[in-house]
């Protein structure tokens, strides 16, 4: 009756197992490191960085416990905080020759101190929020206005070049804020420029009216189009603010979209708020230029020679030097789009630009007397420019046309990240910020995991007296909970805040509330009559669906707070969310399969140890049996 089957138990064993080894990480602590990352956008961390940094620490006499690479960083563990400056020290004189020009970010950091073995098994544990560890906040307001004026008068520049284009005459086309007014001297021209819209312009929307002799179509944008565009301006400055916030260093941001047009920036761990202002307001800037294919610009290529008068000397991505014109063909303002894709006819990796009407304009005109000759694009960041790359015109170029050559995917993939995300694609200002500090986090956390630690133990004692070895195994379960719940926020790499530590301290109550009703089951079934095997049958199985509907209404008002809360709130929902779940099966399977290793062996169990049961004789009065 009371017996789990094998597999059952080995079901809970390997639960608890698998919980016991992700949680585990969080018991170690943090430990002094080193942090190389990016500070270029078009200088990547691989396998090749990371030999730099490994023989550079060789050469200083160093040897860090633990050398991890992510895909942004490479960070270097130290058993003191002396090992740690030196380290700092070593990399910064190996990878950054120029400090005024530097292509990585050598920060200090904390890495967790778990061993290798848990590291290999993808075990790593929680993050710690803001209000743990210190650090910056801001909320930035996005210009979404802003960003539809721009995308208006880009329309407006393709519709006057697609009129001229298509013959139709004594047309004049305007911005007037967010539409686009065409007059025509004529009602032939006037259908068919609505024809024009209709078929090449799918995003706008017309109504034409006539003005004395003359005609009017009046263009806007319509609103599914509108929302296309702000939720694009939007992940492209937070892909935007990604790149930039790698440069300071920070292990885990928090950058996310809050509401329709609001970015949240959370940077743990730094203290220096101008530093951090400086990063995110600041602007790369594309350019195209032509390539100096002159006899003295081969010559300055190659080392012979100087650079000709009218030219200037950058390098590529890979370090060679290539001499590009000063004349500024179009700048990134007139660039629209960059996406990676495949040719159609030679089936390699390709990048698709898409211009406004007027760098459509001057690129059909540089291209026509150009051809054949290179064109390179220009990335600045922080008045330093590099090469992105330098293809060759070969062919008429227009409002679209395409980049190929010799690059795999991931290189097409990053160049069109570079082309379209070097600056904002919308403009913002910062309308909140504020500074938390490490000994403020530092007295949080001890103050959060003491009020978990003493409502568990208050709990523990309380169950343990009042029902006595079930008050044990309800214990045994409560801890299980905990053990489950903290392995699974780890396993999500979860950033914990304080929010979520009341949650956690919330979840140990629920959890403990379905033992209370299991308990007391079984006590009502004992002071009924039945057999000690029988009560503990009925009062798992008959509170059951009690503990089920108590804790399906309890998530739903959870799912409530994270699909329509944010911020804190969310951090609250997800951690009570996970604790719900965990405490119906560390309450319900977890403890039955305790009391049945116990006592489901137990063929003439007399008693079981459930504390003080009152059982009513028939005279009425009341007997007191301790169980």
């Amino acid at each position: 009756m009371n017996r789990y089957p094998v597999w059952k138990y080995a079901i809970l064993v390997v639960v608890l197992l698998v919980g016991l080894v992700y949680a585990l990480p969080n018991f170690f602590g943090e430990a002094p490191a080193v942090q190389v990352s990016s500070a270029k956008a078009t200088v990547k961390v691989d396998a090749t960085t990371q030999a730099r940094v490994e023989e550079a620490l060789k050469a200083g006499g160093l040897t860090p416990d633990m050398l991890t690479m992510d895909a942004t960083s490479i960070r270097a563990r130290f058993a003191s905080t002396d090992d740690q400056l030196k380290a700092r020290d070593v990399l910064q004189r190996a990878l950054v020759p120029d400090p005024a020009d530097p292509p990585y970010v050598v920060a200090l950091n904390l890495v967790s101190r778990s061993p290798s073995w848990l590291t290999a098994l993808h075990a790593f544990p929680m993050y710690l929020g803001l209000d743990l560890r210190g650090g910056v906040d801001f909320l930035l307001q996005v210009d979404m206005k802003g960003a539809i004026d721009k995308k208006a008068e880009s329309f407006a520049g393709d519709l006057r070049t697609a009129l001229r284009d298509k013959g139709i005459r004594g047309s004049a086309a305007s911005r007037n804020g967010q539409t686009i007014e065409v007059r025509f001297r004529d009602a032939a021209g006037l259908e068919a420029a609505k024809r024009l819209v209709q078929d090449q312009f799918p995003d706008l929307s017309t109504v034409d009216s006539q003005e004395g002799s003359d005609w009017k179509l009046t263009a806007s944008i319509k609103p599914e189009a509108a929302r296309r565009l702000q939720d694009a301006a939007l992940k492209q400055n937070i892909t935007t603010l990604h790149n930039r916030i790698n440069e300071l260093g920070v292990a885990e941001p928090v950058i996310q979209q809050q509401g329709l047009d609001r970015i949240v920036v959370q940077l743990p761990g730094v203290q220096d708020t101008a530093k951090a202002k400086d990063i995110l307001g600041r602007t790369a800037t594309l350019e195209m230029r032509l390539v100096d294919e002159s006899t003295e610009g081969r010559a300055a290529e190659l080392g012979t020679g100087p650079v000709p008068f009218g030219s200037e000397r950058f390098q590529d991505r890979e370090g060679r030097a290539v001499i590009v014109k000063k004349q500024v063909l179009v700048t990134g303002e007139n660039l629209t789009d960059a996406q990676p894709g495949f040719d159609s006819q030679t089936q390699q990796p390709k990048v698709d630009l898409t211009m406004d009407a007027k760098g459509g304009r001057i690129m059909r005109d540089v291209s026509r007397d150009n051809y054949r000759k290179r064109m390179a694009m220009l990335i600045f960041e922080k008045g330093k420019g590099e090469v992105l790359t330098a293809p060759s015109i070969n062919g008429e170029l227009g409002n679209r046309f395409q980049i190929s050559g010799s690059m795999n995917v991931v290189e097409a993939n990053d160049l069109a990240l570079l082309l379209r995300a070097g600056s904002l694609a919308a403009p913002m200002e910062i309308i909140q910020e504020r500074t938390i500090g490490p000994s403020l986090g530092a007295d949080n956390i001890d103050k959060g995991f003491k009020s978990v630690m003493y409502g568990f133990i208050a709990i523990m004692v309380f169950m343990c007296i009042y029902y006595a070895l079930f008050g044990v195994f309800s214990s045994i379960a409560l801890a299980v909970n905990l053990l489950l719940l903290v392995a699974i926020l780890s396993m999500l790499q979860a950033t914990l805040t304080l929010p979520g530590i009341a949650a956690m301290a919330l979840a140990i109550g629920v959890a403990i509330d379905s033992n209370v009703l299991i308990n007391e089951r079984v006590r009502e079934e004992l002071r009924s009559g039945a057999s000690p095997q029988a009560a503990i049958h009925a009062g798992y199985d008959r509170a059951w669906g009690t503990i089920l509907d108590s804790n399906v209404t309890t998530l739903i008002a959870g799912i409530a707070l994270l699909a329509f809360g944010s911020g804190p709130v969310r951090g609250f929902a997800v951690v009570h969310c996970i604790g719900i779940v965990t405490s119906m099966f560390s309450a319900v399977f977890f403890s039955r399969g305790l009391v049945n290793f116990w006592y489901g062996g137990k063929k003439k169990l007399k008693t079981v140890s459930i504390g003080t049961v009152w059982r009513p004789k028939t005279d009425g009065t009341t007997v007191v049996e301790a169980k």
